[in-house]
Formats: C-alpha cells, structure tokens, sequence
C-alpha cells in the first residue's frame, strides 16, 4: 500500500502483475479527438472484490490533462463523454436525487455542494404543473456531521423514503495516491461511496445496500496525503544524491515498508495532513459545472 486513494485505477496500479487479475475485467479506450482516457474497471465477483479491495461493480475513470487548464473549451467535449457514461447508469428511470456531499466552507471539499449550485431541478416545476414533460430532477446539500450532527447517509434514507426516487446520485472530493491525477480526473462507481474513506475519515456508507435504491457515485480527487508526497520525494532526492549505497538501501523496502518510513519521517505533525493545487478554487468550479452540466443532459436531454 502506498497511501490512501479513493480511485479504483491506483487500486488496481498496486497490484505489480501483468496477468488478468482474477475477477476483475479492465478496459482502456481512448477518446482520440478529445484527449480523455477512459478506464473502465468491472470487479465482477467475490474473488474480484478480494483481488482488487473494491465492491462488486463498474468503476469508470475519465481522465484528461485538459481538465486542470484554464480552458473553457475544454468543458464541452468532458462533459459530452461524462453525459454519455451517466445515461448508461441511468437508464429509463424518471425520477433521480443527487446530493452533493461535502463541506462547501472547505474549497477542497466543496465539489458536491457547487455541482447542485448548477443544477437545473424540476421535481418542484413538476408538481406545481409549470413543466409537464421532464425527468423528475431533486438535489440537497446535507452538509457534513460537525455541520449537522447527522450522517449524510441518516438523512438521504429520510429524503429517499420520503421522496421515493428511483436513483441516487451522490458527488464528492476524493483522495488520489498520485499528484498527477489531482483535478484531471472523474471517476464514477455504481457502488457507492463511504466519505471521507481516503483522508481516513471514515463515514457510513451510502450504497444501495443502506439506502434502498441504486446509488451512483461522482467523484473527483482534489487532495493528496503528505506522506505520499514525501515518498515519491525519496525517489528524486536518492537520483539528486547519485549514491549508490542509497539506492540499494530503499530498494530492499517494499512499497507498503517505504510509506511507513513516510509516515516516520512527517510524523506527528504532518501525518494525517493532507494538501491541495493552489489554483484549487478555480479548479473544484470549472469541474463542478462540467459535472452538474453532464447531470443535466444525460437526465433532462
């Protein structure tokens, strides 16, 4: 183990063999004229989910170097791909919630609560006859615990019961093991999330299992560990020192062995600190809006 990553890809990264991983299908396509790189991760059965340490079920992963810049033209083609995988997840069904999780006081953590900002929401226009024809579309921020005092899990069960939609749609910031892949990548799971799982923050899960219905999860990771850092540091510091004695050392520990020493070397104080791109602010809104933009037409187009 490396560090802590919510990304079903790093997972899979970790395992060192070029041989099919039992019960996990992986296929990669490229969108060529679009420069997005799809993995899709299927974890098909028990052995699966032991091999790779992921639930049963697809995980996709979109990525593009493009997503980090600064580039509104970007946000068409990422979000004609994004709404093309999202109608496959929902299907026939007419009447979706999504939450946007998170903590939207905390830029980092606040990817959830602007995806909703942007939302074009008819449940209302619905049941008030202004719209006769749509999607039945709800959103809610429910915050986080030192917020509320309630896990988000307690009150999307109140809202689905209350409700009845047919899906859930749930987005939150995510932890990445590699640097490269802050703000350049969305990954979606119809399996749920567990906030806060990669930052150690252990929530319950929000799954189809607690909740009743199919829950679909958008995430994007925006934070990485420092211990993480400090390991991939080791690397270009020994190839700066060019001792050989030094490379021979950290070649006898294993992955799991030199995230330890990691650990050892920030510890106490950095340990459990975790660090963000410093253009994070506009980063979690040029990606909200791409991801609140594909909701809108792959469940009202």
């Amino acid at each position: 183990m490396r560090g802590r990553t919510d990304l079903a890809v790093e997972m899979k990264e970790d395992i060192k063999s070029d041989e099919p991983i039992s019960g996990v299908h992986v296929m990669t396509k490229n969108h060529g004229d679009m420069d997005i790189k799809e993995i899709r991760i299927v974890v098909e059965n028990k052995e699966g989910e032991k091999n790779l340490g992921k639930p049963i079920g697809t995980y996709i992963t979109l990525e593009s170097e493009h997503l980090r810049d600064h580039d509104e033209g970007f946000h068409e083609p990422m979000m004609e791909v994004l709404a093309k995988e999202l109608r496959q997840f929902i299907g026939n069904k007419k009447k979706i919630m999504v939450a946007g999780l998170g903590n939207r006081e905390v830029t980092p953590d606040a990817l959830g609560p602007f995806v909703i900002d942007n939302l074009y929401v008819t449940r209302h226009l619905l049941m008030e006859g202004i719209i006769r024809e749509s999607v039945e579309l709800s959103a809610i921020a429910p915050g986080v615990m030192a917020q509320t005092g309630m896990e988000s899990l307690t009150i999307l069960k109140a809202l689905v019961k209350e409700i009845k939609p047919e899906l859930l749609i749930v987005i939150d910031a995510l932890a990445a093991r590699e640097s490269d892949r802050l703000n350049k990548t969305i990954q979606l799971a119809d399996t749920g999330i567990t906030p806060g799982s990669g930052v150690g923050n252990h929530r319950d899960a929000i799954n189809e299992e607690n909740v009743g219905i199919p829950v679909l999860a958008i995430g994007v990771p925006t934070v990485i560990a420092v211990p993480t850092i400090v390991n991939d540091a080791m690397d270009v510091m020994v190839n700066a020192i060019g001792k050989q004695a030094t490379k021979n050392v950290l070649k006898k520990f294993n992955d799991e062995e030199r995230y330890q020493l990691a650990c050892e070397m920030v510890t106490p104080y950095l340990e459990n600190m975790f660090v963000t791109p410093k253009d994070i602010d506009e980063a979690v809104k040029r990606i909200s809006y791409t991801i609140s933009e594909a909701i809108n037409q792959a469940a009202l187009a």
